[in-house]
């Protein structure tokens, strides 16, 4: 069994992003990884240097010699083909060999949810009649269009609602979203290099 530490910014995170690893690893039909409790670092703190070195260092420590890391972000207003980059490069400066994905969510994790709302009609307070938008990643408030097709007098709740939407959204509708099919495709790089260390440089 491969060890994943997912490091984040989000308290709902927390509880979604090892719930999308261990789906995608049951979809591709791997072995159920180990992921561990996410080391969890605000993002105005993240992006500080310094910070994300000691964030990796921690998900090193708590993932062992043959663990590997999975970063997770909201890229905000920030473009993520800068941004992640960046994020790889002081990784790699940390340790050179250490398994790392980085992965930036445009806008929001929850453009995700978006993308596959065709999927998640009638659950979490959604009406049965759920469609996402033509583009789910240029809604730069995610969040609140979900709360907007919520029942009335509800709204989205972070900490409950996304590790649920995160448990029942498809995920090959989601791939519509170009960050989800980057996640994806580096959840899955990166179960495969855990399962064959010998091929790390």
């Amino acid at each position: 069994m491969v060890t994943v530490v997912p490091i984040v910014e989000g308290h709902g995170d927390v509880q979604a992003v090892p719930v999308l690893i261990r789906r995608i690893a049951a979809h591709c039909r791997y072995q159920t990884p180990n992921v561990l409790r996410p080391v969890r670092v605000p993002r105005q703190k993240l992006v500080k240097p310094g910070e994300f070195e000691r964030a990796v260092q921690l998900a090193m420590l708590k993932g062992g010699p043959d663990g590997g890391i999975l970063v997770l972000v909201d890229a905000e207003d920030d473009c993520p083909a800068q941004l992640g980059p960046s994020f790889v490069l002081r990784a790699k400066a940390v340790r050179r060999n250490v398994p790392i994905a980085v992965v930036l969510a445009k806008h929001e994790f929850e453009a995700w949810f978006l993308a596959a709302a065709e999927s998640l009609r009638g659950k979490r307070r959604l009406p049965p009649d759920s469609t996402g938008p033509p583009d789910p990643e240029a809604v730069s408030d995610a969040k609140g269009w979900l709360s907007s097709k919520m029942h009335a007098n509800d709204s989205y709740r972070e900490t409950l609602d996304q590790p649920a939407l995160t448990a029942m959204f498809n995920l090959d509708a989601a791939r519509r979203a170009d960050s989800f099919d980057k996640c994806y495709r580096e959840v899955v790089a990166l179960l495969d290099l855990l399962k064959n260390p010998q091929v790390r440089t």
